[in-house]
């Protein structure tokens, strides 16, 4: 009877932790979380500079990520690696864009690079500052992919619709970019690979009607081979 009694708790235990809606760490924790992370745009140069950071941190470079019978033993080692990295990043691209079939959620490839375009409606509540639950599914989804996926780097832009007051722009795109990448950090992502930046309205990819503004308030994910 003790030993039924105990599997009941643990059962009703678990039953209670997956319906708690998730909600964002206290911003006072938020530069804990983010300790490693760098608040700039992922450049090749911002790539290079932080890349002795990120393999004293755990990193890995793509090229010691593959297996050893995916690599090519011939040719010059440049194209090679290049052609590893491109592997590589199709096979991110195809598992993320078989999980994010989902309204407000876009995945894309940039040269090598792949980009994931997230809504703000799609992940964070309607009128408030946080995570939705819809969102919490969708960024879990995206940190188990980014965990099989390691050896890459990642920029989180936030984006805004036009507002009146840029700084206030600036400022609620940064909300949006730290917020998903404290989820990161919170869920096991190595912040040391994280490029966080917020963009206010800047590059929007709609227009200022009612449905390009909703789509213009956004997160970027731009994921980059680690090379």
């Amino acid at each position: 009877m003790q030993i039924k009694n105990i599997v009941l708790s643990t059962c009703l235990l678990g039953a209670m932790c997956a319906c708690t809606p998730y909600s964002s760490p206290s911003r006072q924790t938020w530069p804990a979380y983010l300790s490693g992370a760098s608040f700039t745009d992922m450049t090749e140069m911002s790539r290079v500079a932080k890349r002795p950071v990120y393999l004293g941190a755990g990193g890995k470079l793509v090229g010691d990520a593959v297996d050893a019978s995916s690599k090519l033993n011939y040719g010059d080692k440049s194209t090679n690696d290049n052609i590893i990295a491109t592997q590589y990043m199709e096979k991110l691209e195809y598992a993320l864009y078989d999980a994010l079939r989902k309204p407000g959620i876009s995945v894309q490839r940039a040269g090598t690079d792949v980009v994931v375009i997230l809504v703000r409606d799609a992940i964070m509540e309607l009128n408030v500052a946080d995570i939705s639950a819809t969102g919490d599914d969708t960024l879990k989804t995206i940190t188990q992919i980014l965990k099989k996926y390691n050896a890459t780097f990642i920029e989180i832009a936030g984006y805004t619709d036009a507002m009146h007051d840029a700084n206030a722009a600036r400022a609620l795109s940064l909300d949006m970019a730290q917020r998903v990448g404290v989820y990161f950090a919170e869920h096991g992502i190595n912040p040391n690979r994280m490029f966080i930046v917020g963009r206010g309205a800047a590059r929007p990819i709609a227009g200022q009607d009612d449905i390009g503004r909703l789509t213009n308030r956004r997160v970027e994910l731009r994921i980059a081979p680690a090379r």
